[in-house]
């Protein structure tokens, strides 16, 4: 049409305000406008948000969401989720992010919730391939920036926000909204589009006397339930527990009635993010004029930040250096540390099991754990107060106990949640299967359609107008494995053999070969690990050979020369031969020697 977009865009769009002020259609026929100019514009204008889970979805952890309007993204938390058991040698799991990628021109901005690792954790990776603005509260990005800086990753992008504020970024007008959950300065986000306002709750839970004194701004969500919510996204992680999660003070009680009891050292394991709880066990412990010592690295790290950022209250002179324990009566001293999930090189785990060189358990210790075990840590947790057990000391753990309460909602928090946002539609997030399920249920419940509710999947493309929402599709998503300094090197196929190898062990056979011939010049050797222990095995090791030697005379009559074809036929006949003697499969590694 030869118009000057940019300079269509201005005038459409001045048009489109003073439209809207004076509510008269006659400003069309103005000079300043040209109509046909104004429909170029709304042309251009999508009718429709979308929202793509890149993780979250069916699991714990690997928090992820996007929102897309046109040309524009946002990101929404960039979690980690910690390995599951058949995923040997993974340190961590962080959420695919090549749609992301594939649009990174689109990309404006991450904003996060709060500072838990399955909401920030993925960052340090992400950031690397992403050169955007993020945006969280004080002590959120306080939290990320100590892990940037282990990870090398430059911090220059950070921007700091607070309950309350609404920042714009480009048709996007996010709010942050004050709710309690298990680490301050947590929020839940308010997304003003031009299609309609979406909710993303984040992790909360109601809790009407938390530690800090700032409740959830009931008023806030109240106020977008008046105004209209096109879309609610909410926690679902307690949705299968009935009524109400207790508030996070009343282990401050259950930890005086300890403190009171205990005559020795006192030992606490907890989260390092959950600033509340150390708050509580700092207050405590100089109610009964203990000294407190900090012990574990992110404990300290995480401390340290509190502190600096003025999250935590503590007397002068309460906190010690680890080293300075032993200046103290035993009846004088409080020592915070990791370990709450039975993690293998922890402090607690160590000093469990007398492997920490700074401190050892003591028979009269008592020991809180002011944790549940996440789901796949049971097995760990249970061994770690097996073995404080038999050092001696007393443990108080969180199902003998109400020394833990959880951080997320339960069913009547939800629907509190839901009656105070009645949203147009709704995505049961963060969360296994049954959680989403579950979630999906109490809305129903509530009066909301079935076909208002989406229980989605991990990379399907939720697309809403103002009237209705459907799945429009799906992107790339799913798990990138992150082992050492590597980040998705480790695939399905690497995982295969490793599961071969913890289960079944290897064989590696040595053969040295004439080159010009194809004659076997030395061997075959084999070496086992992991399969059979050979000093109790020597025969069958040496019929093992015999079999290789069998193979490879076959080999030599068939005039099969290929080194490729001779390893594949040692293989499937040392295989057959093992597995008819051991049923065992052990990884059979075929190695030729040239001469």
């Amino acid at each position: 049409m030869g118009y000057n977009y940019s300079q269509v865009d201005w005038t459409a769009g001045f048009f489109c305000l003073m439209l809207k002020r004076t509510g008269g259609l006659q400003l069309i026929r103005t000079k300043q406008f040209r109509l046909a100019e104004v429909y170029v514009f709304l042309a251009r204008q999508p009718n429709k948000v979308q929202l793509i889970p890149l993780g979250g979805m069916g699991e714990i952890g690997k928090n992820m969401t996007v929102v897309r309007y046109g040309d524009e993204i946002i990101i929404i938390d960039s979690g980690l989720m910690f390995p599951e058991d058949d995923m040997l040698g993974i340190d961590l799991v962080i959420p695919d992010i090549t749609y992301l990628l594939d649009n990174r021109d689109l990309v404006k901005a991450i904003v996060l919730t709060h500072g838990h690792e399955d909401h920030i954790g993925a960052l340090p990776y992400v950031l690397k391939q992403l050169n955007v603005p993020v945006y969280g509260t004080r002590l959120t990005l306080g939290i990320l920036e100590g892990r940037l800086k282990e990870s090398n990753v430059p911090a220059n992008h950070l921007i700091p926000v607070k309950p309350g504020d609404k920042i714009q970024i480009g048709n996007f007008e996010v709010g942050f909204i004050r709710v309690s959950h298990s680490i301050a300065d947590a929020v839940a986000l308010s997304i003003k589009t031009p299609v309609g306002v979406i909710v993303h709750t984040g992790d909360f839970k109601l809790d009407q006397t938390p530690v800090d004194g700032k409740v959830t701004d009931f008023h806030r969500f109240a106020e977008l339930g008046d105004q209209g919510v096109l879309v609610l996204l909410a926690d679902s992680t307690n949705a299968e527990r009935p009524g109400y999660t207790q508030s996070e003070k009343s282990v401050g009680v259950t930890f005086d009635e300890t403190f009171r009891n205990a005559r020795e050292r006192i030992i606490i394991a907890s989260f390092s993010s959950n600033i509340h709880r150390i708050q509580q066990a700092i207050d405590t412990a100089c109610k009964y004029r203990r000294k407190v010592a900090i012990l574990g690295r992110s404990m300290v790290n995480v401390v340290n930040i509190a502190l600096e950022l003025g999250y935590l209250n503590v007397p002068d002179g309460v906190i010690i250096d680890i080293d300075e324990i032993n200046n103290y009566p035993a009846s004088g001293v409080v020592i915070l540390t990791t370990g709450s999930q039975g993690e293998p090189m922890s402090a607690l785990t160590r000093m469990a099991m007398s492997d920490h060189k700074k401190v050892e358990i003591i028979p009269g210790d008592t020991v809180i754990i002011s944790a549940t075990p996440i789901p796949g840590n049971e097995k760990l947790v249970s061994r770690t107060i097996d073995y404080l057990f038999k050092q001696g000391a007393e443990v108080v753990y969180e199902s003998t106990s109400g020394i833990h309460v959880s951080g997320h909602a339960s069913q009547e928090e939800l629907k509190l949640m839901h009656n105070l946002i009645r949203p147009k539609f709704f995505i049961p997030v963060h969360g296994e299967y049954r959680h989403l399920i579950k979630h999906s249920k109490i809305a129903q419940s509530l009066g909301m359609p079935k076909e208002n509710i989406f229980v989605a999947e991990n990379g399907q493309v939720l697309e809403f107008t103002a009237e209705k929402g459907c799945i429009a599709g799906k992107v790339t998503s799913g798990n990138v494995l992150v082992d050492g300094l590597g980040v998705g090197d480790v695939g399905n196929i690497v995982l295969r053999d490793r599961r071969q190898l913890s289960q079944d062990g290897i064989l590696i056979v040595v053969v040295t070969m004439d080159k010009q011939c194809g004659q076997v010049a030395a061997g075959p050797d084999i070496v086992s690990r992991g399969f059979v222990y050979v000093r109790e095995s020597e025969q069958l090791m040496e019929d093992a050979k015999e079999r290789v030697k069998q193979a490879l005379e076959k080999c030599e009559l068939n005039g099969v020369t290929e080194w490729a074809a001779i390893k594949s036929n040692v293989r499937d006949t040392l295989g057959k031969y093992l597995y008819e003697r051991t049923r065992r499969r052990p990884m059979i590694l075929p190695i030729i020697m040239e001469v």
